[in-house]
């Protein structure tokens, strides 16, 4: 990994299920108390995850990304600038009956809480879960990464179910806050994806042992 990383309380000989709740408790807490985001607006952190995401993926014509929310790695100013350059950018939505699906961005002006305890979502119709397929990178939500790729996520599965659907060779990029970086491994599952990946407010790297790793910087 190409800086230092964190290395969180060990959760041998628990369930797997049980470990992943502690870790989840004690990192949601760590993001209360030490990752603030003005209410409005932005500040130096989001510029720099920005900067590091454009990196990244900017040069791509289509990206699939997600609307940060309280206390998350801020995302708002990169889907403006990717929206501005002329990148078509995928968001999770909930479509009909509760389904998983996606819809494109239209700006920020277009984004409106569309269902109870989720995050805005475009206007639009709902596309199905495959549109993932169409995108060149995902930039996905995660609680910590480790040296493997391991991704420990909110417990939702959305991408679970998601990442499984995206073209052979897209990569998956993981945005955390630098303090979410960690030794590892973290707990898994036989369903659980591997990111390439990692996005923070310092840089932006490919993880070591990634297939993509030759071409990193």
């Amino acid at each position: 990994m190409s800086c230092d990383a964190r290395d969180l309380p060990t959760t041998e000989g628990q369930e797997v299920d049980d470990a992943k709740d502690g870790l989840r408790s004690l990192l949601r807490r760590d993001r209360r108390q030490h990752h603030r985001h003005p209410e409005h607006g932005h500040d130096a952190v989001c510029e720099a995850l920005t900067e590091h995401a454009l990196e990244a993926v900017g040069s791509l014509s289509s990206v699939a990304a997600y609307v940060s929310v309280s206390h998350e790695p801020c995302t708002r100013l990169l889907l403006d600038r990717l929206y501005e350059q002329g990148t078509r950018v995928l968001l999770p939505v909930l479509g009909p009956h509760l389904a998983r699906s996606w819809s494109y961005f239209k700006g920020s002006a277009d984004l409106a809480e569309r269902a109870p305890g989720r995050p805005p979502e475009p206007s639009g119709q709902a596309l199905p879960p495959e549109e993932i397929s169409k995108v060149e990178a995902l930039i996905i939500p995660a609680l910590a990464v480790d040296r493997a790729g391991r991704r420990l996520g909110q417990g939702g599965g959305w991408y679970d179910r998601m990442l499984p659907l995206r073209a052979q060779g897209v990569q998956v990029f993981a945005m955390v806050h630098s303090d979410e970086l960690v030794t590892g491994p973290l707990p898994t599952e036989s369903h659980d994806e591997l990111v390439d990946a990692v996005i923070t407010p310092e840089q932006w790297f490919l993880l070591e042992g990634s297939a993509f790793q030759a071409g990193s910087h």
